[in-house]
């Protein structure tokens, strides 16, 4: 893998029409970041070249596994350009922000059935994590699918195609974007998606029952899979037109209802007859309106996760998609992962998958949705070899580890953006979605936020100041909010204020210290979880007890819900989500060997594992993740 910082080159739109709006940046070359490895997940027992006849086009920078970013996506295309998957991937899907006006976040709760997780029969709501903002200024919006949809279709192969999954909000303006980036010859469907009515009922419209799928192929060497039973539907009694004359000499159909019995052949052998059927068995090529299966409706074991992501779309809808444009072994990638949906449904159908989103949650929920998975796979297949699994009825898959890479330190800026939501609820803050430079109101006062990475100083007000000269007709005092203070920010507060207080001149400014206001400051004294293991080996192989779990930040927010008792924890599982265990950790990167993450909400983790013994002398690493996504990891030596 390179892990130099280069330059990705992106050739231009020249597709028309094409839209103008305030900011329009042509992408004509980015800069691409190193990846860091930070997890792998695999049994230990795979076979190093895994169907080597399927990856012989794969990058020898990456292992031949499934990959997993965590990072802006705009910075993790451009690394998979630099380091080898320009030109190789087949399908693209994604499902990026619709400009919906909401936040869109993942509720967290307890693990358990009984006790103090549970409060008047509903799960113990702890907080909710921002997956992400779905609230943009138009132009932005704009810019930001322009940049991203230049890069992908810089990652499609010959004969690859693209799925861009949206609703009415935007759908005009990017069929006007894939129009430019790919060329409007080069459009094949526009998909409607039909499913259950959103939203409740409506007295001035009509309420909304679909979504659109937008399908572009990058050159006509693409194909679609009209044989594969997934882009065909069954039918059961079904309707045949019969062209008659009557005794004027006019052609009319008359209609009627076929048996079950009657095959595609015999309907066919009839003159001037119409047919709206195949055979039976067969079924008929679907249409461009999918009302067959709805949204985020589907069977217990294809819901998985789907509490925890608002938006998650259903494993079925996927299936189509990846049955009718791409082959066994074709690589498919997400660049929105979201829940993984679209992972699952590659390592479900033996493709090759490249997931990506900005969000540490959808990384977290996309990770344990496909380890059960690999889990259910080896066990169907009795095998640690990838490939065809004993049941006839069984796809294969390609492979059974998978690895996850965090590009340009994003971790970090997670952190910060989690910061920054805390801290405006505890606050009190309302945020403003539609102003670029100001964060919220807070009464009357407008809020500036400064960037926690540093205390607030003079360059930080001077910005404010800047502002305000653009802005005349504003009129209300600002609070501004940081983590600290520089002395020298004092001086120049002290000189603001001071004329505000001697005439009437607006815009006084205010300062909230976190770190040393009462009210707020014991709050962001953040303390990591905390975790006691004991590590023994014994005549079965490595026995792994987890003693005792504390997560401080799930107390602090237990203790800040408002008009109830904080209950109490009297098993320290509730608050783990996973457990996942390396027993030769090398330091850098952690290898999933073991990894104990219960499938119900209602379940909880085992707490004690036993491993087979590798070598002597090794470093045991467990890695602990709470209902809340922070981890936690302990070593112990043997």
């Amino acid at each position: 893998m390179n892990n130099k910082t280069n330059e990705v080159l992106i050739k231009p739109a020249k597709g028309r029409p094409m839209l103008t709006w305030v900011g329009k940046r042509p992408l004509r070359n980015i800069m691409a970041y190193p990846a860091q490895l930070i997890e792998t997940y695999g049994t230990g027992n795979e076979t190093q070249e895994p169907l080597s006849e399927y990856w012989k086009d794969w990058p020898e920078t990456y292992p031949k596994c499934g990959l997993l970013f965590h990072g802006d996506n705009k910075d993790v295309l451009a690394h998979l350009l630099a380091n080898g998957f320009r030109g190789k991937v087949k399908l693209i899907y994604i499902d990026p922000p619709f400009d919906s006006g909401a936040d869109y976040v993942r509720k967290v709760t307890l693990r358990g059935v009984t006790g103090t997780t549970k409060l008047e029969g509903e799960n113990y709501t702890l907080g909710e994590q921002i997956q992400y903002t779905d609230i943009w200024v138009n132009d932005t919006y704009l810019q930001f699918m322009y940049e991203r949809l230049l890069l992908l279709k810089e990652l499609l192969s010959e004969g690859g195609t693209l799925f861009l999954h949206c609703d009415q909000r935007r759908v005009h303006h990017l069929r006007c974007l894939l129009d430019e980036v790919f060329g409007p010859d080069n459009f094949i469907n526009e998909i409607i998606w039909q499913h259950q009515i959103m939203g409740g009922s409506h007295d001035k419209r009509f309420p909304k029952a679909h979504e659109t799928i937008l399908w572009y192929f990058k050159d006509d060497n693409y194909f679609i899979r009209s044989d594969n039973p997934e882009v065909r539907v069954p039918f059961g009694e079904y309707v045949r037109s019969t062209m008659k004359q009557d005794e004027s000499g006019k052609w009319y159909y008359e209609r009627r209802r076929m048996s079950r019995k009657a095959t595609a052949e015999e309907a066919a052998s009839k003159a001037h007859t119409r047919t709206y059927v195949d055979n039976p068995d067969a079924g008929t090529l679907i249409t461009d309106v999918w009302s067959d299966m709805l949204s985020y409706q589907e069977v217990p074991d294809q819901r998985q996760g789907l509490d925890l992501y608002p938006t998650q779309k259903t494993v079925r809808l996927l299936t189509r998609l990846v049955s009718g444009a791409t082959d066994p072994g074709d690589i498919v990638l997400d660049s929105f992962a979201g829940s993984g949906t679209l992972g699952v449904v590659a390592q479900s159908m033996g493709r090759r998958w490249i997931l990506a989103d900005i969000n540490k949650g959808a990384i977290q929920t996309t990770a344990q949705r496909i380890k059960v998975l690999i889990n259910n796979q080896i066990e169907k297949s009795g095998s640690f070899l990838p490939g065809l699994i004993k049941s006839s009825k069984e796809p294969f898959t390609t492979q059974y580890t998978f690895s996850v890479y965090r590009i340009n330190d994003y971790d970090l800026q997670i952190q910060h953006n989690e910061a920054l939501n805390i801290a405006c609820e505890q606050i009190g803050v309302i945020r403003t979605k539609t102003d670029a430079f100001f964060d919220g109101a807070l009464g009357k006062k407008i809020v500036k936020i400064a960037p926690f990475t540093h205390p607030l100083s003079p360059l930080d007000l001077e910005e404010i100041k800047s502002e305000l000269k653009n802005r005349p007709e504003e009129g209300r005092d600002i609070v501004v909010v940081s983590l600290g203070k520089e002395l020298a920010a004092d001086a120049w507060l002290e000189d603001w204020n001071r004329l505000r207080r001697q005439g009437d001149f607006p815009n006084k400014i205010d300062v909230i210290e976190l770190r040393s206001d009462p009210r707020y400051g014991g709050f962001f004294t953040h303390k990591p979880a905390q975790a006691k293991i004991k590590v023994q080996c014994t005549a079965k192989g490595i026995e792994v007890i987890i003693e005792s779990f504390i997560s401080p930040t799930i107390i602090e927010r237990l203790k800040q819900q408002a008009g109830i008792l904080t209950p109490q924890i009297d098993d320290w599982r509730a608050m783990v989500d996973s457990v996942m265990i390396d027993p030769a950790y090398n330091g850098e990167v952690f290898n999933v060997v073991l990894a104990d993450v219960p499938e119900k909400k209602s379940d909880l983790v085992v707490g004690k594992y036993v491993l087979p013994v590798t070598k002597d002398g090794t470093t045991v690493a467990v890695k602990i993740t709470d209902m809340l996504g922070e981890e936690v990891l302990i070593t112990q030596s043997t």
